[in-house]
């Protein structure tokens, strides 16, 4: 599989400032640190205050406590909301960290929720992204562009969801370590009669390596994950077979849990959206 990159459609897209360092703040304390934050989620704390989970530019994963947002009368609060990207000031702490200051860079939020299928898409890739974020900070750091661009990309509307999602969860996979064989079987390296997929090993399977547990592969699914790992937007956007899109999801998604060991809430709702 070709390494994860900045493709066209998802993290060069986003017209974030990475190399400027943001918008400006105002002063900023000397023991604070500035950063880009893509909030991810966010939690309830006390009567007033929220905890903000998100990935950074340079930080890796942020866990933080944004103080006083849930008041009516908060200006940070409509600032540090999921989907959003934030230009934010925040001090170090012992578990949590505090933001201090927020202004906003990209807001993705409007558009994801005005579609539904938008919306499971970027739910689904910034639950995945708090798993894999949990890791070490290089991995974070790489996921930063690349979730950046997909919730653009879905923002944007410049693809299929469905299609956004799976070469995201791909791209994600590899950068935590979990490339998938697209092209040669997982179990002797063969290319020859690809058959089916591993979800355990991750990839492709001849049909001399078949195991039970493996799953069927039907014309054109490899070809199909094989894009979504490579990124070709050109090809995922003229195929038409939309029962190919179904299957490789599932075995994307199969494949993520897996390989992640957790169940996430938000591919129930994926099996459940009917089409």
């Amino acid at each position: 599989m070709a390494a994860v990159g900045r493709d066209p459609a998802l993290p060069a897209s986003s017209g974030l400032p990475w190399e400027n360092g943001g918008v400006p703040l105002t002063a900023i304390p000397a023991r604070s640190s500035r950063d880009l934050l893509l909030i991810l989620a966010t939690h309830p704390l006390g009567e007033a205050d929220r905890i903000i989970v998100g990935l950074t530019a340079h930080h890796g994963m942020l866990r933080a406590v944004a103080k006083g947002v849930r008041r009516a009368s908060s200006k940070m609060g409509a600032r540090l909301e999921p989907f959003m990207v934030a230009d934010v000031s925040f001090v170090s702490g012992r578990s949590l960290a505090t933001i201090t200051q927020a202004v906003t860079v990209k807001a993705y939020s409007a558009p994801l929720v005005a579609d539904w299928d938008a919306y499971l898409a970027a739910s689904a890739i910034c639950e995945v992204a708090d798993r894999i974020g949990q890791g070490e900070q290089d991995t974070a750091a790489a996921l930063f562009p690349l979730t950046a661009g997909a919730l653009s990309a879905l923002a944007r509307h410049l693809h299929d969801p469905r299609d956004v999602l799976d070469s995201y969860l791909l791209r994600a996979l590899a950068a935590a370590g979990w490339s998938v064989s697209t092209n040669r079987c997982v179990r002797c390296g063969g290319e020859a009669d690809l058959l089916g997929w591993s979800v355990r090993d991750g990839g492709a399977v001849g049909s001399g390596c078949l195991e039970p547990g493996d799953r069927p592969l039907r014309a054109g699914d490899l070809d199909r994950l094989d894009a979504l790992a490579r990124g070709d937007w050109a090809a995922l956007d003229s195929a038409d077979d939309d029962a190919s899109r179904r299957r490789t999801g599932r075995l994307v998604r199969a494949s993520v849990q897996w390989h992640l060991d957790h169940a996430f809430r938000s591919f129930d709702l994926l099996e459940e959206r009917p089409r």
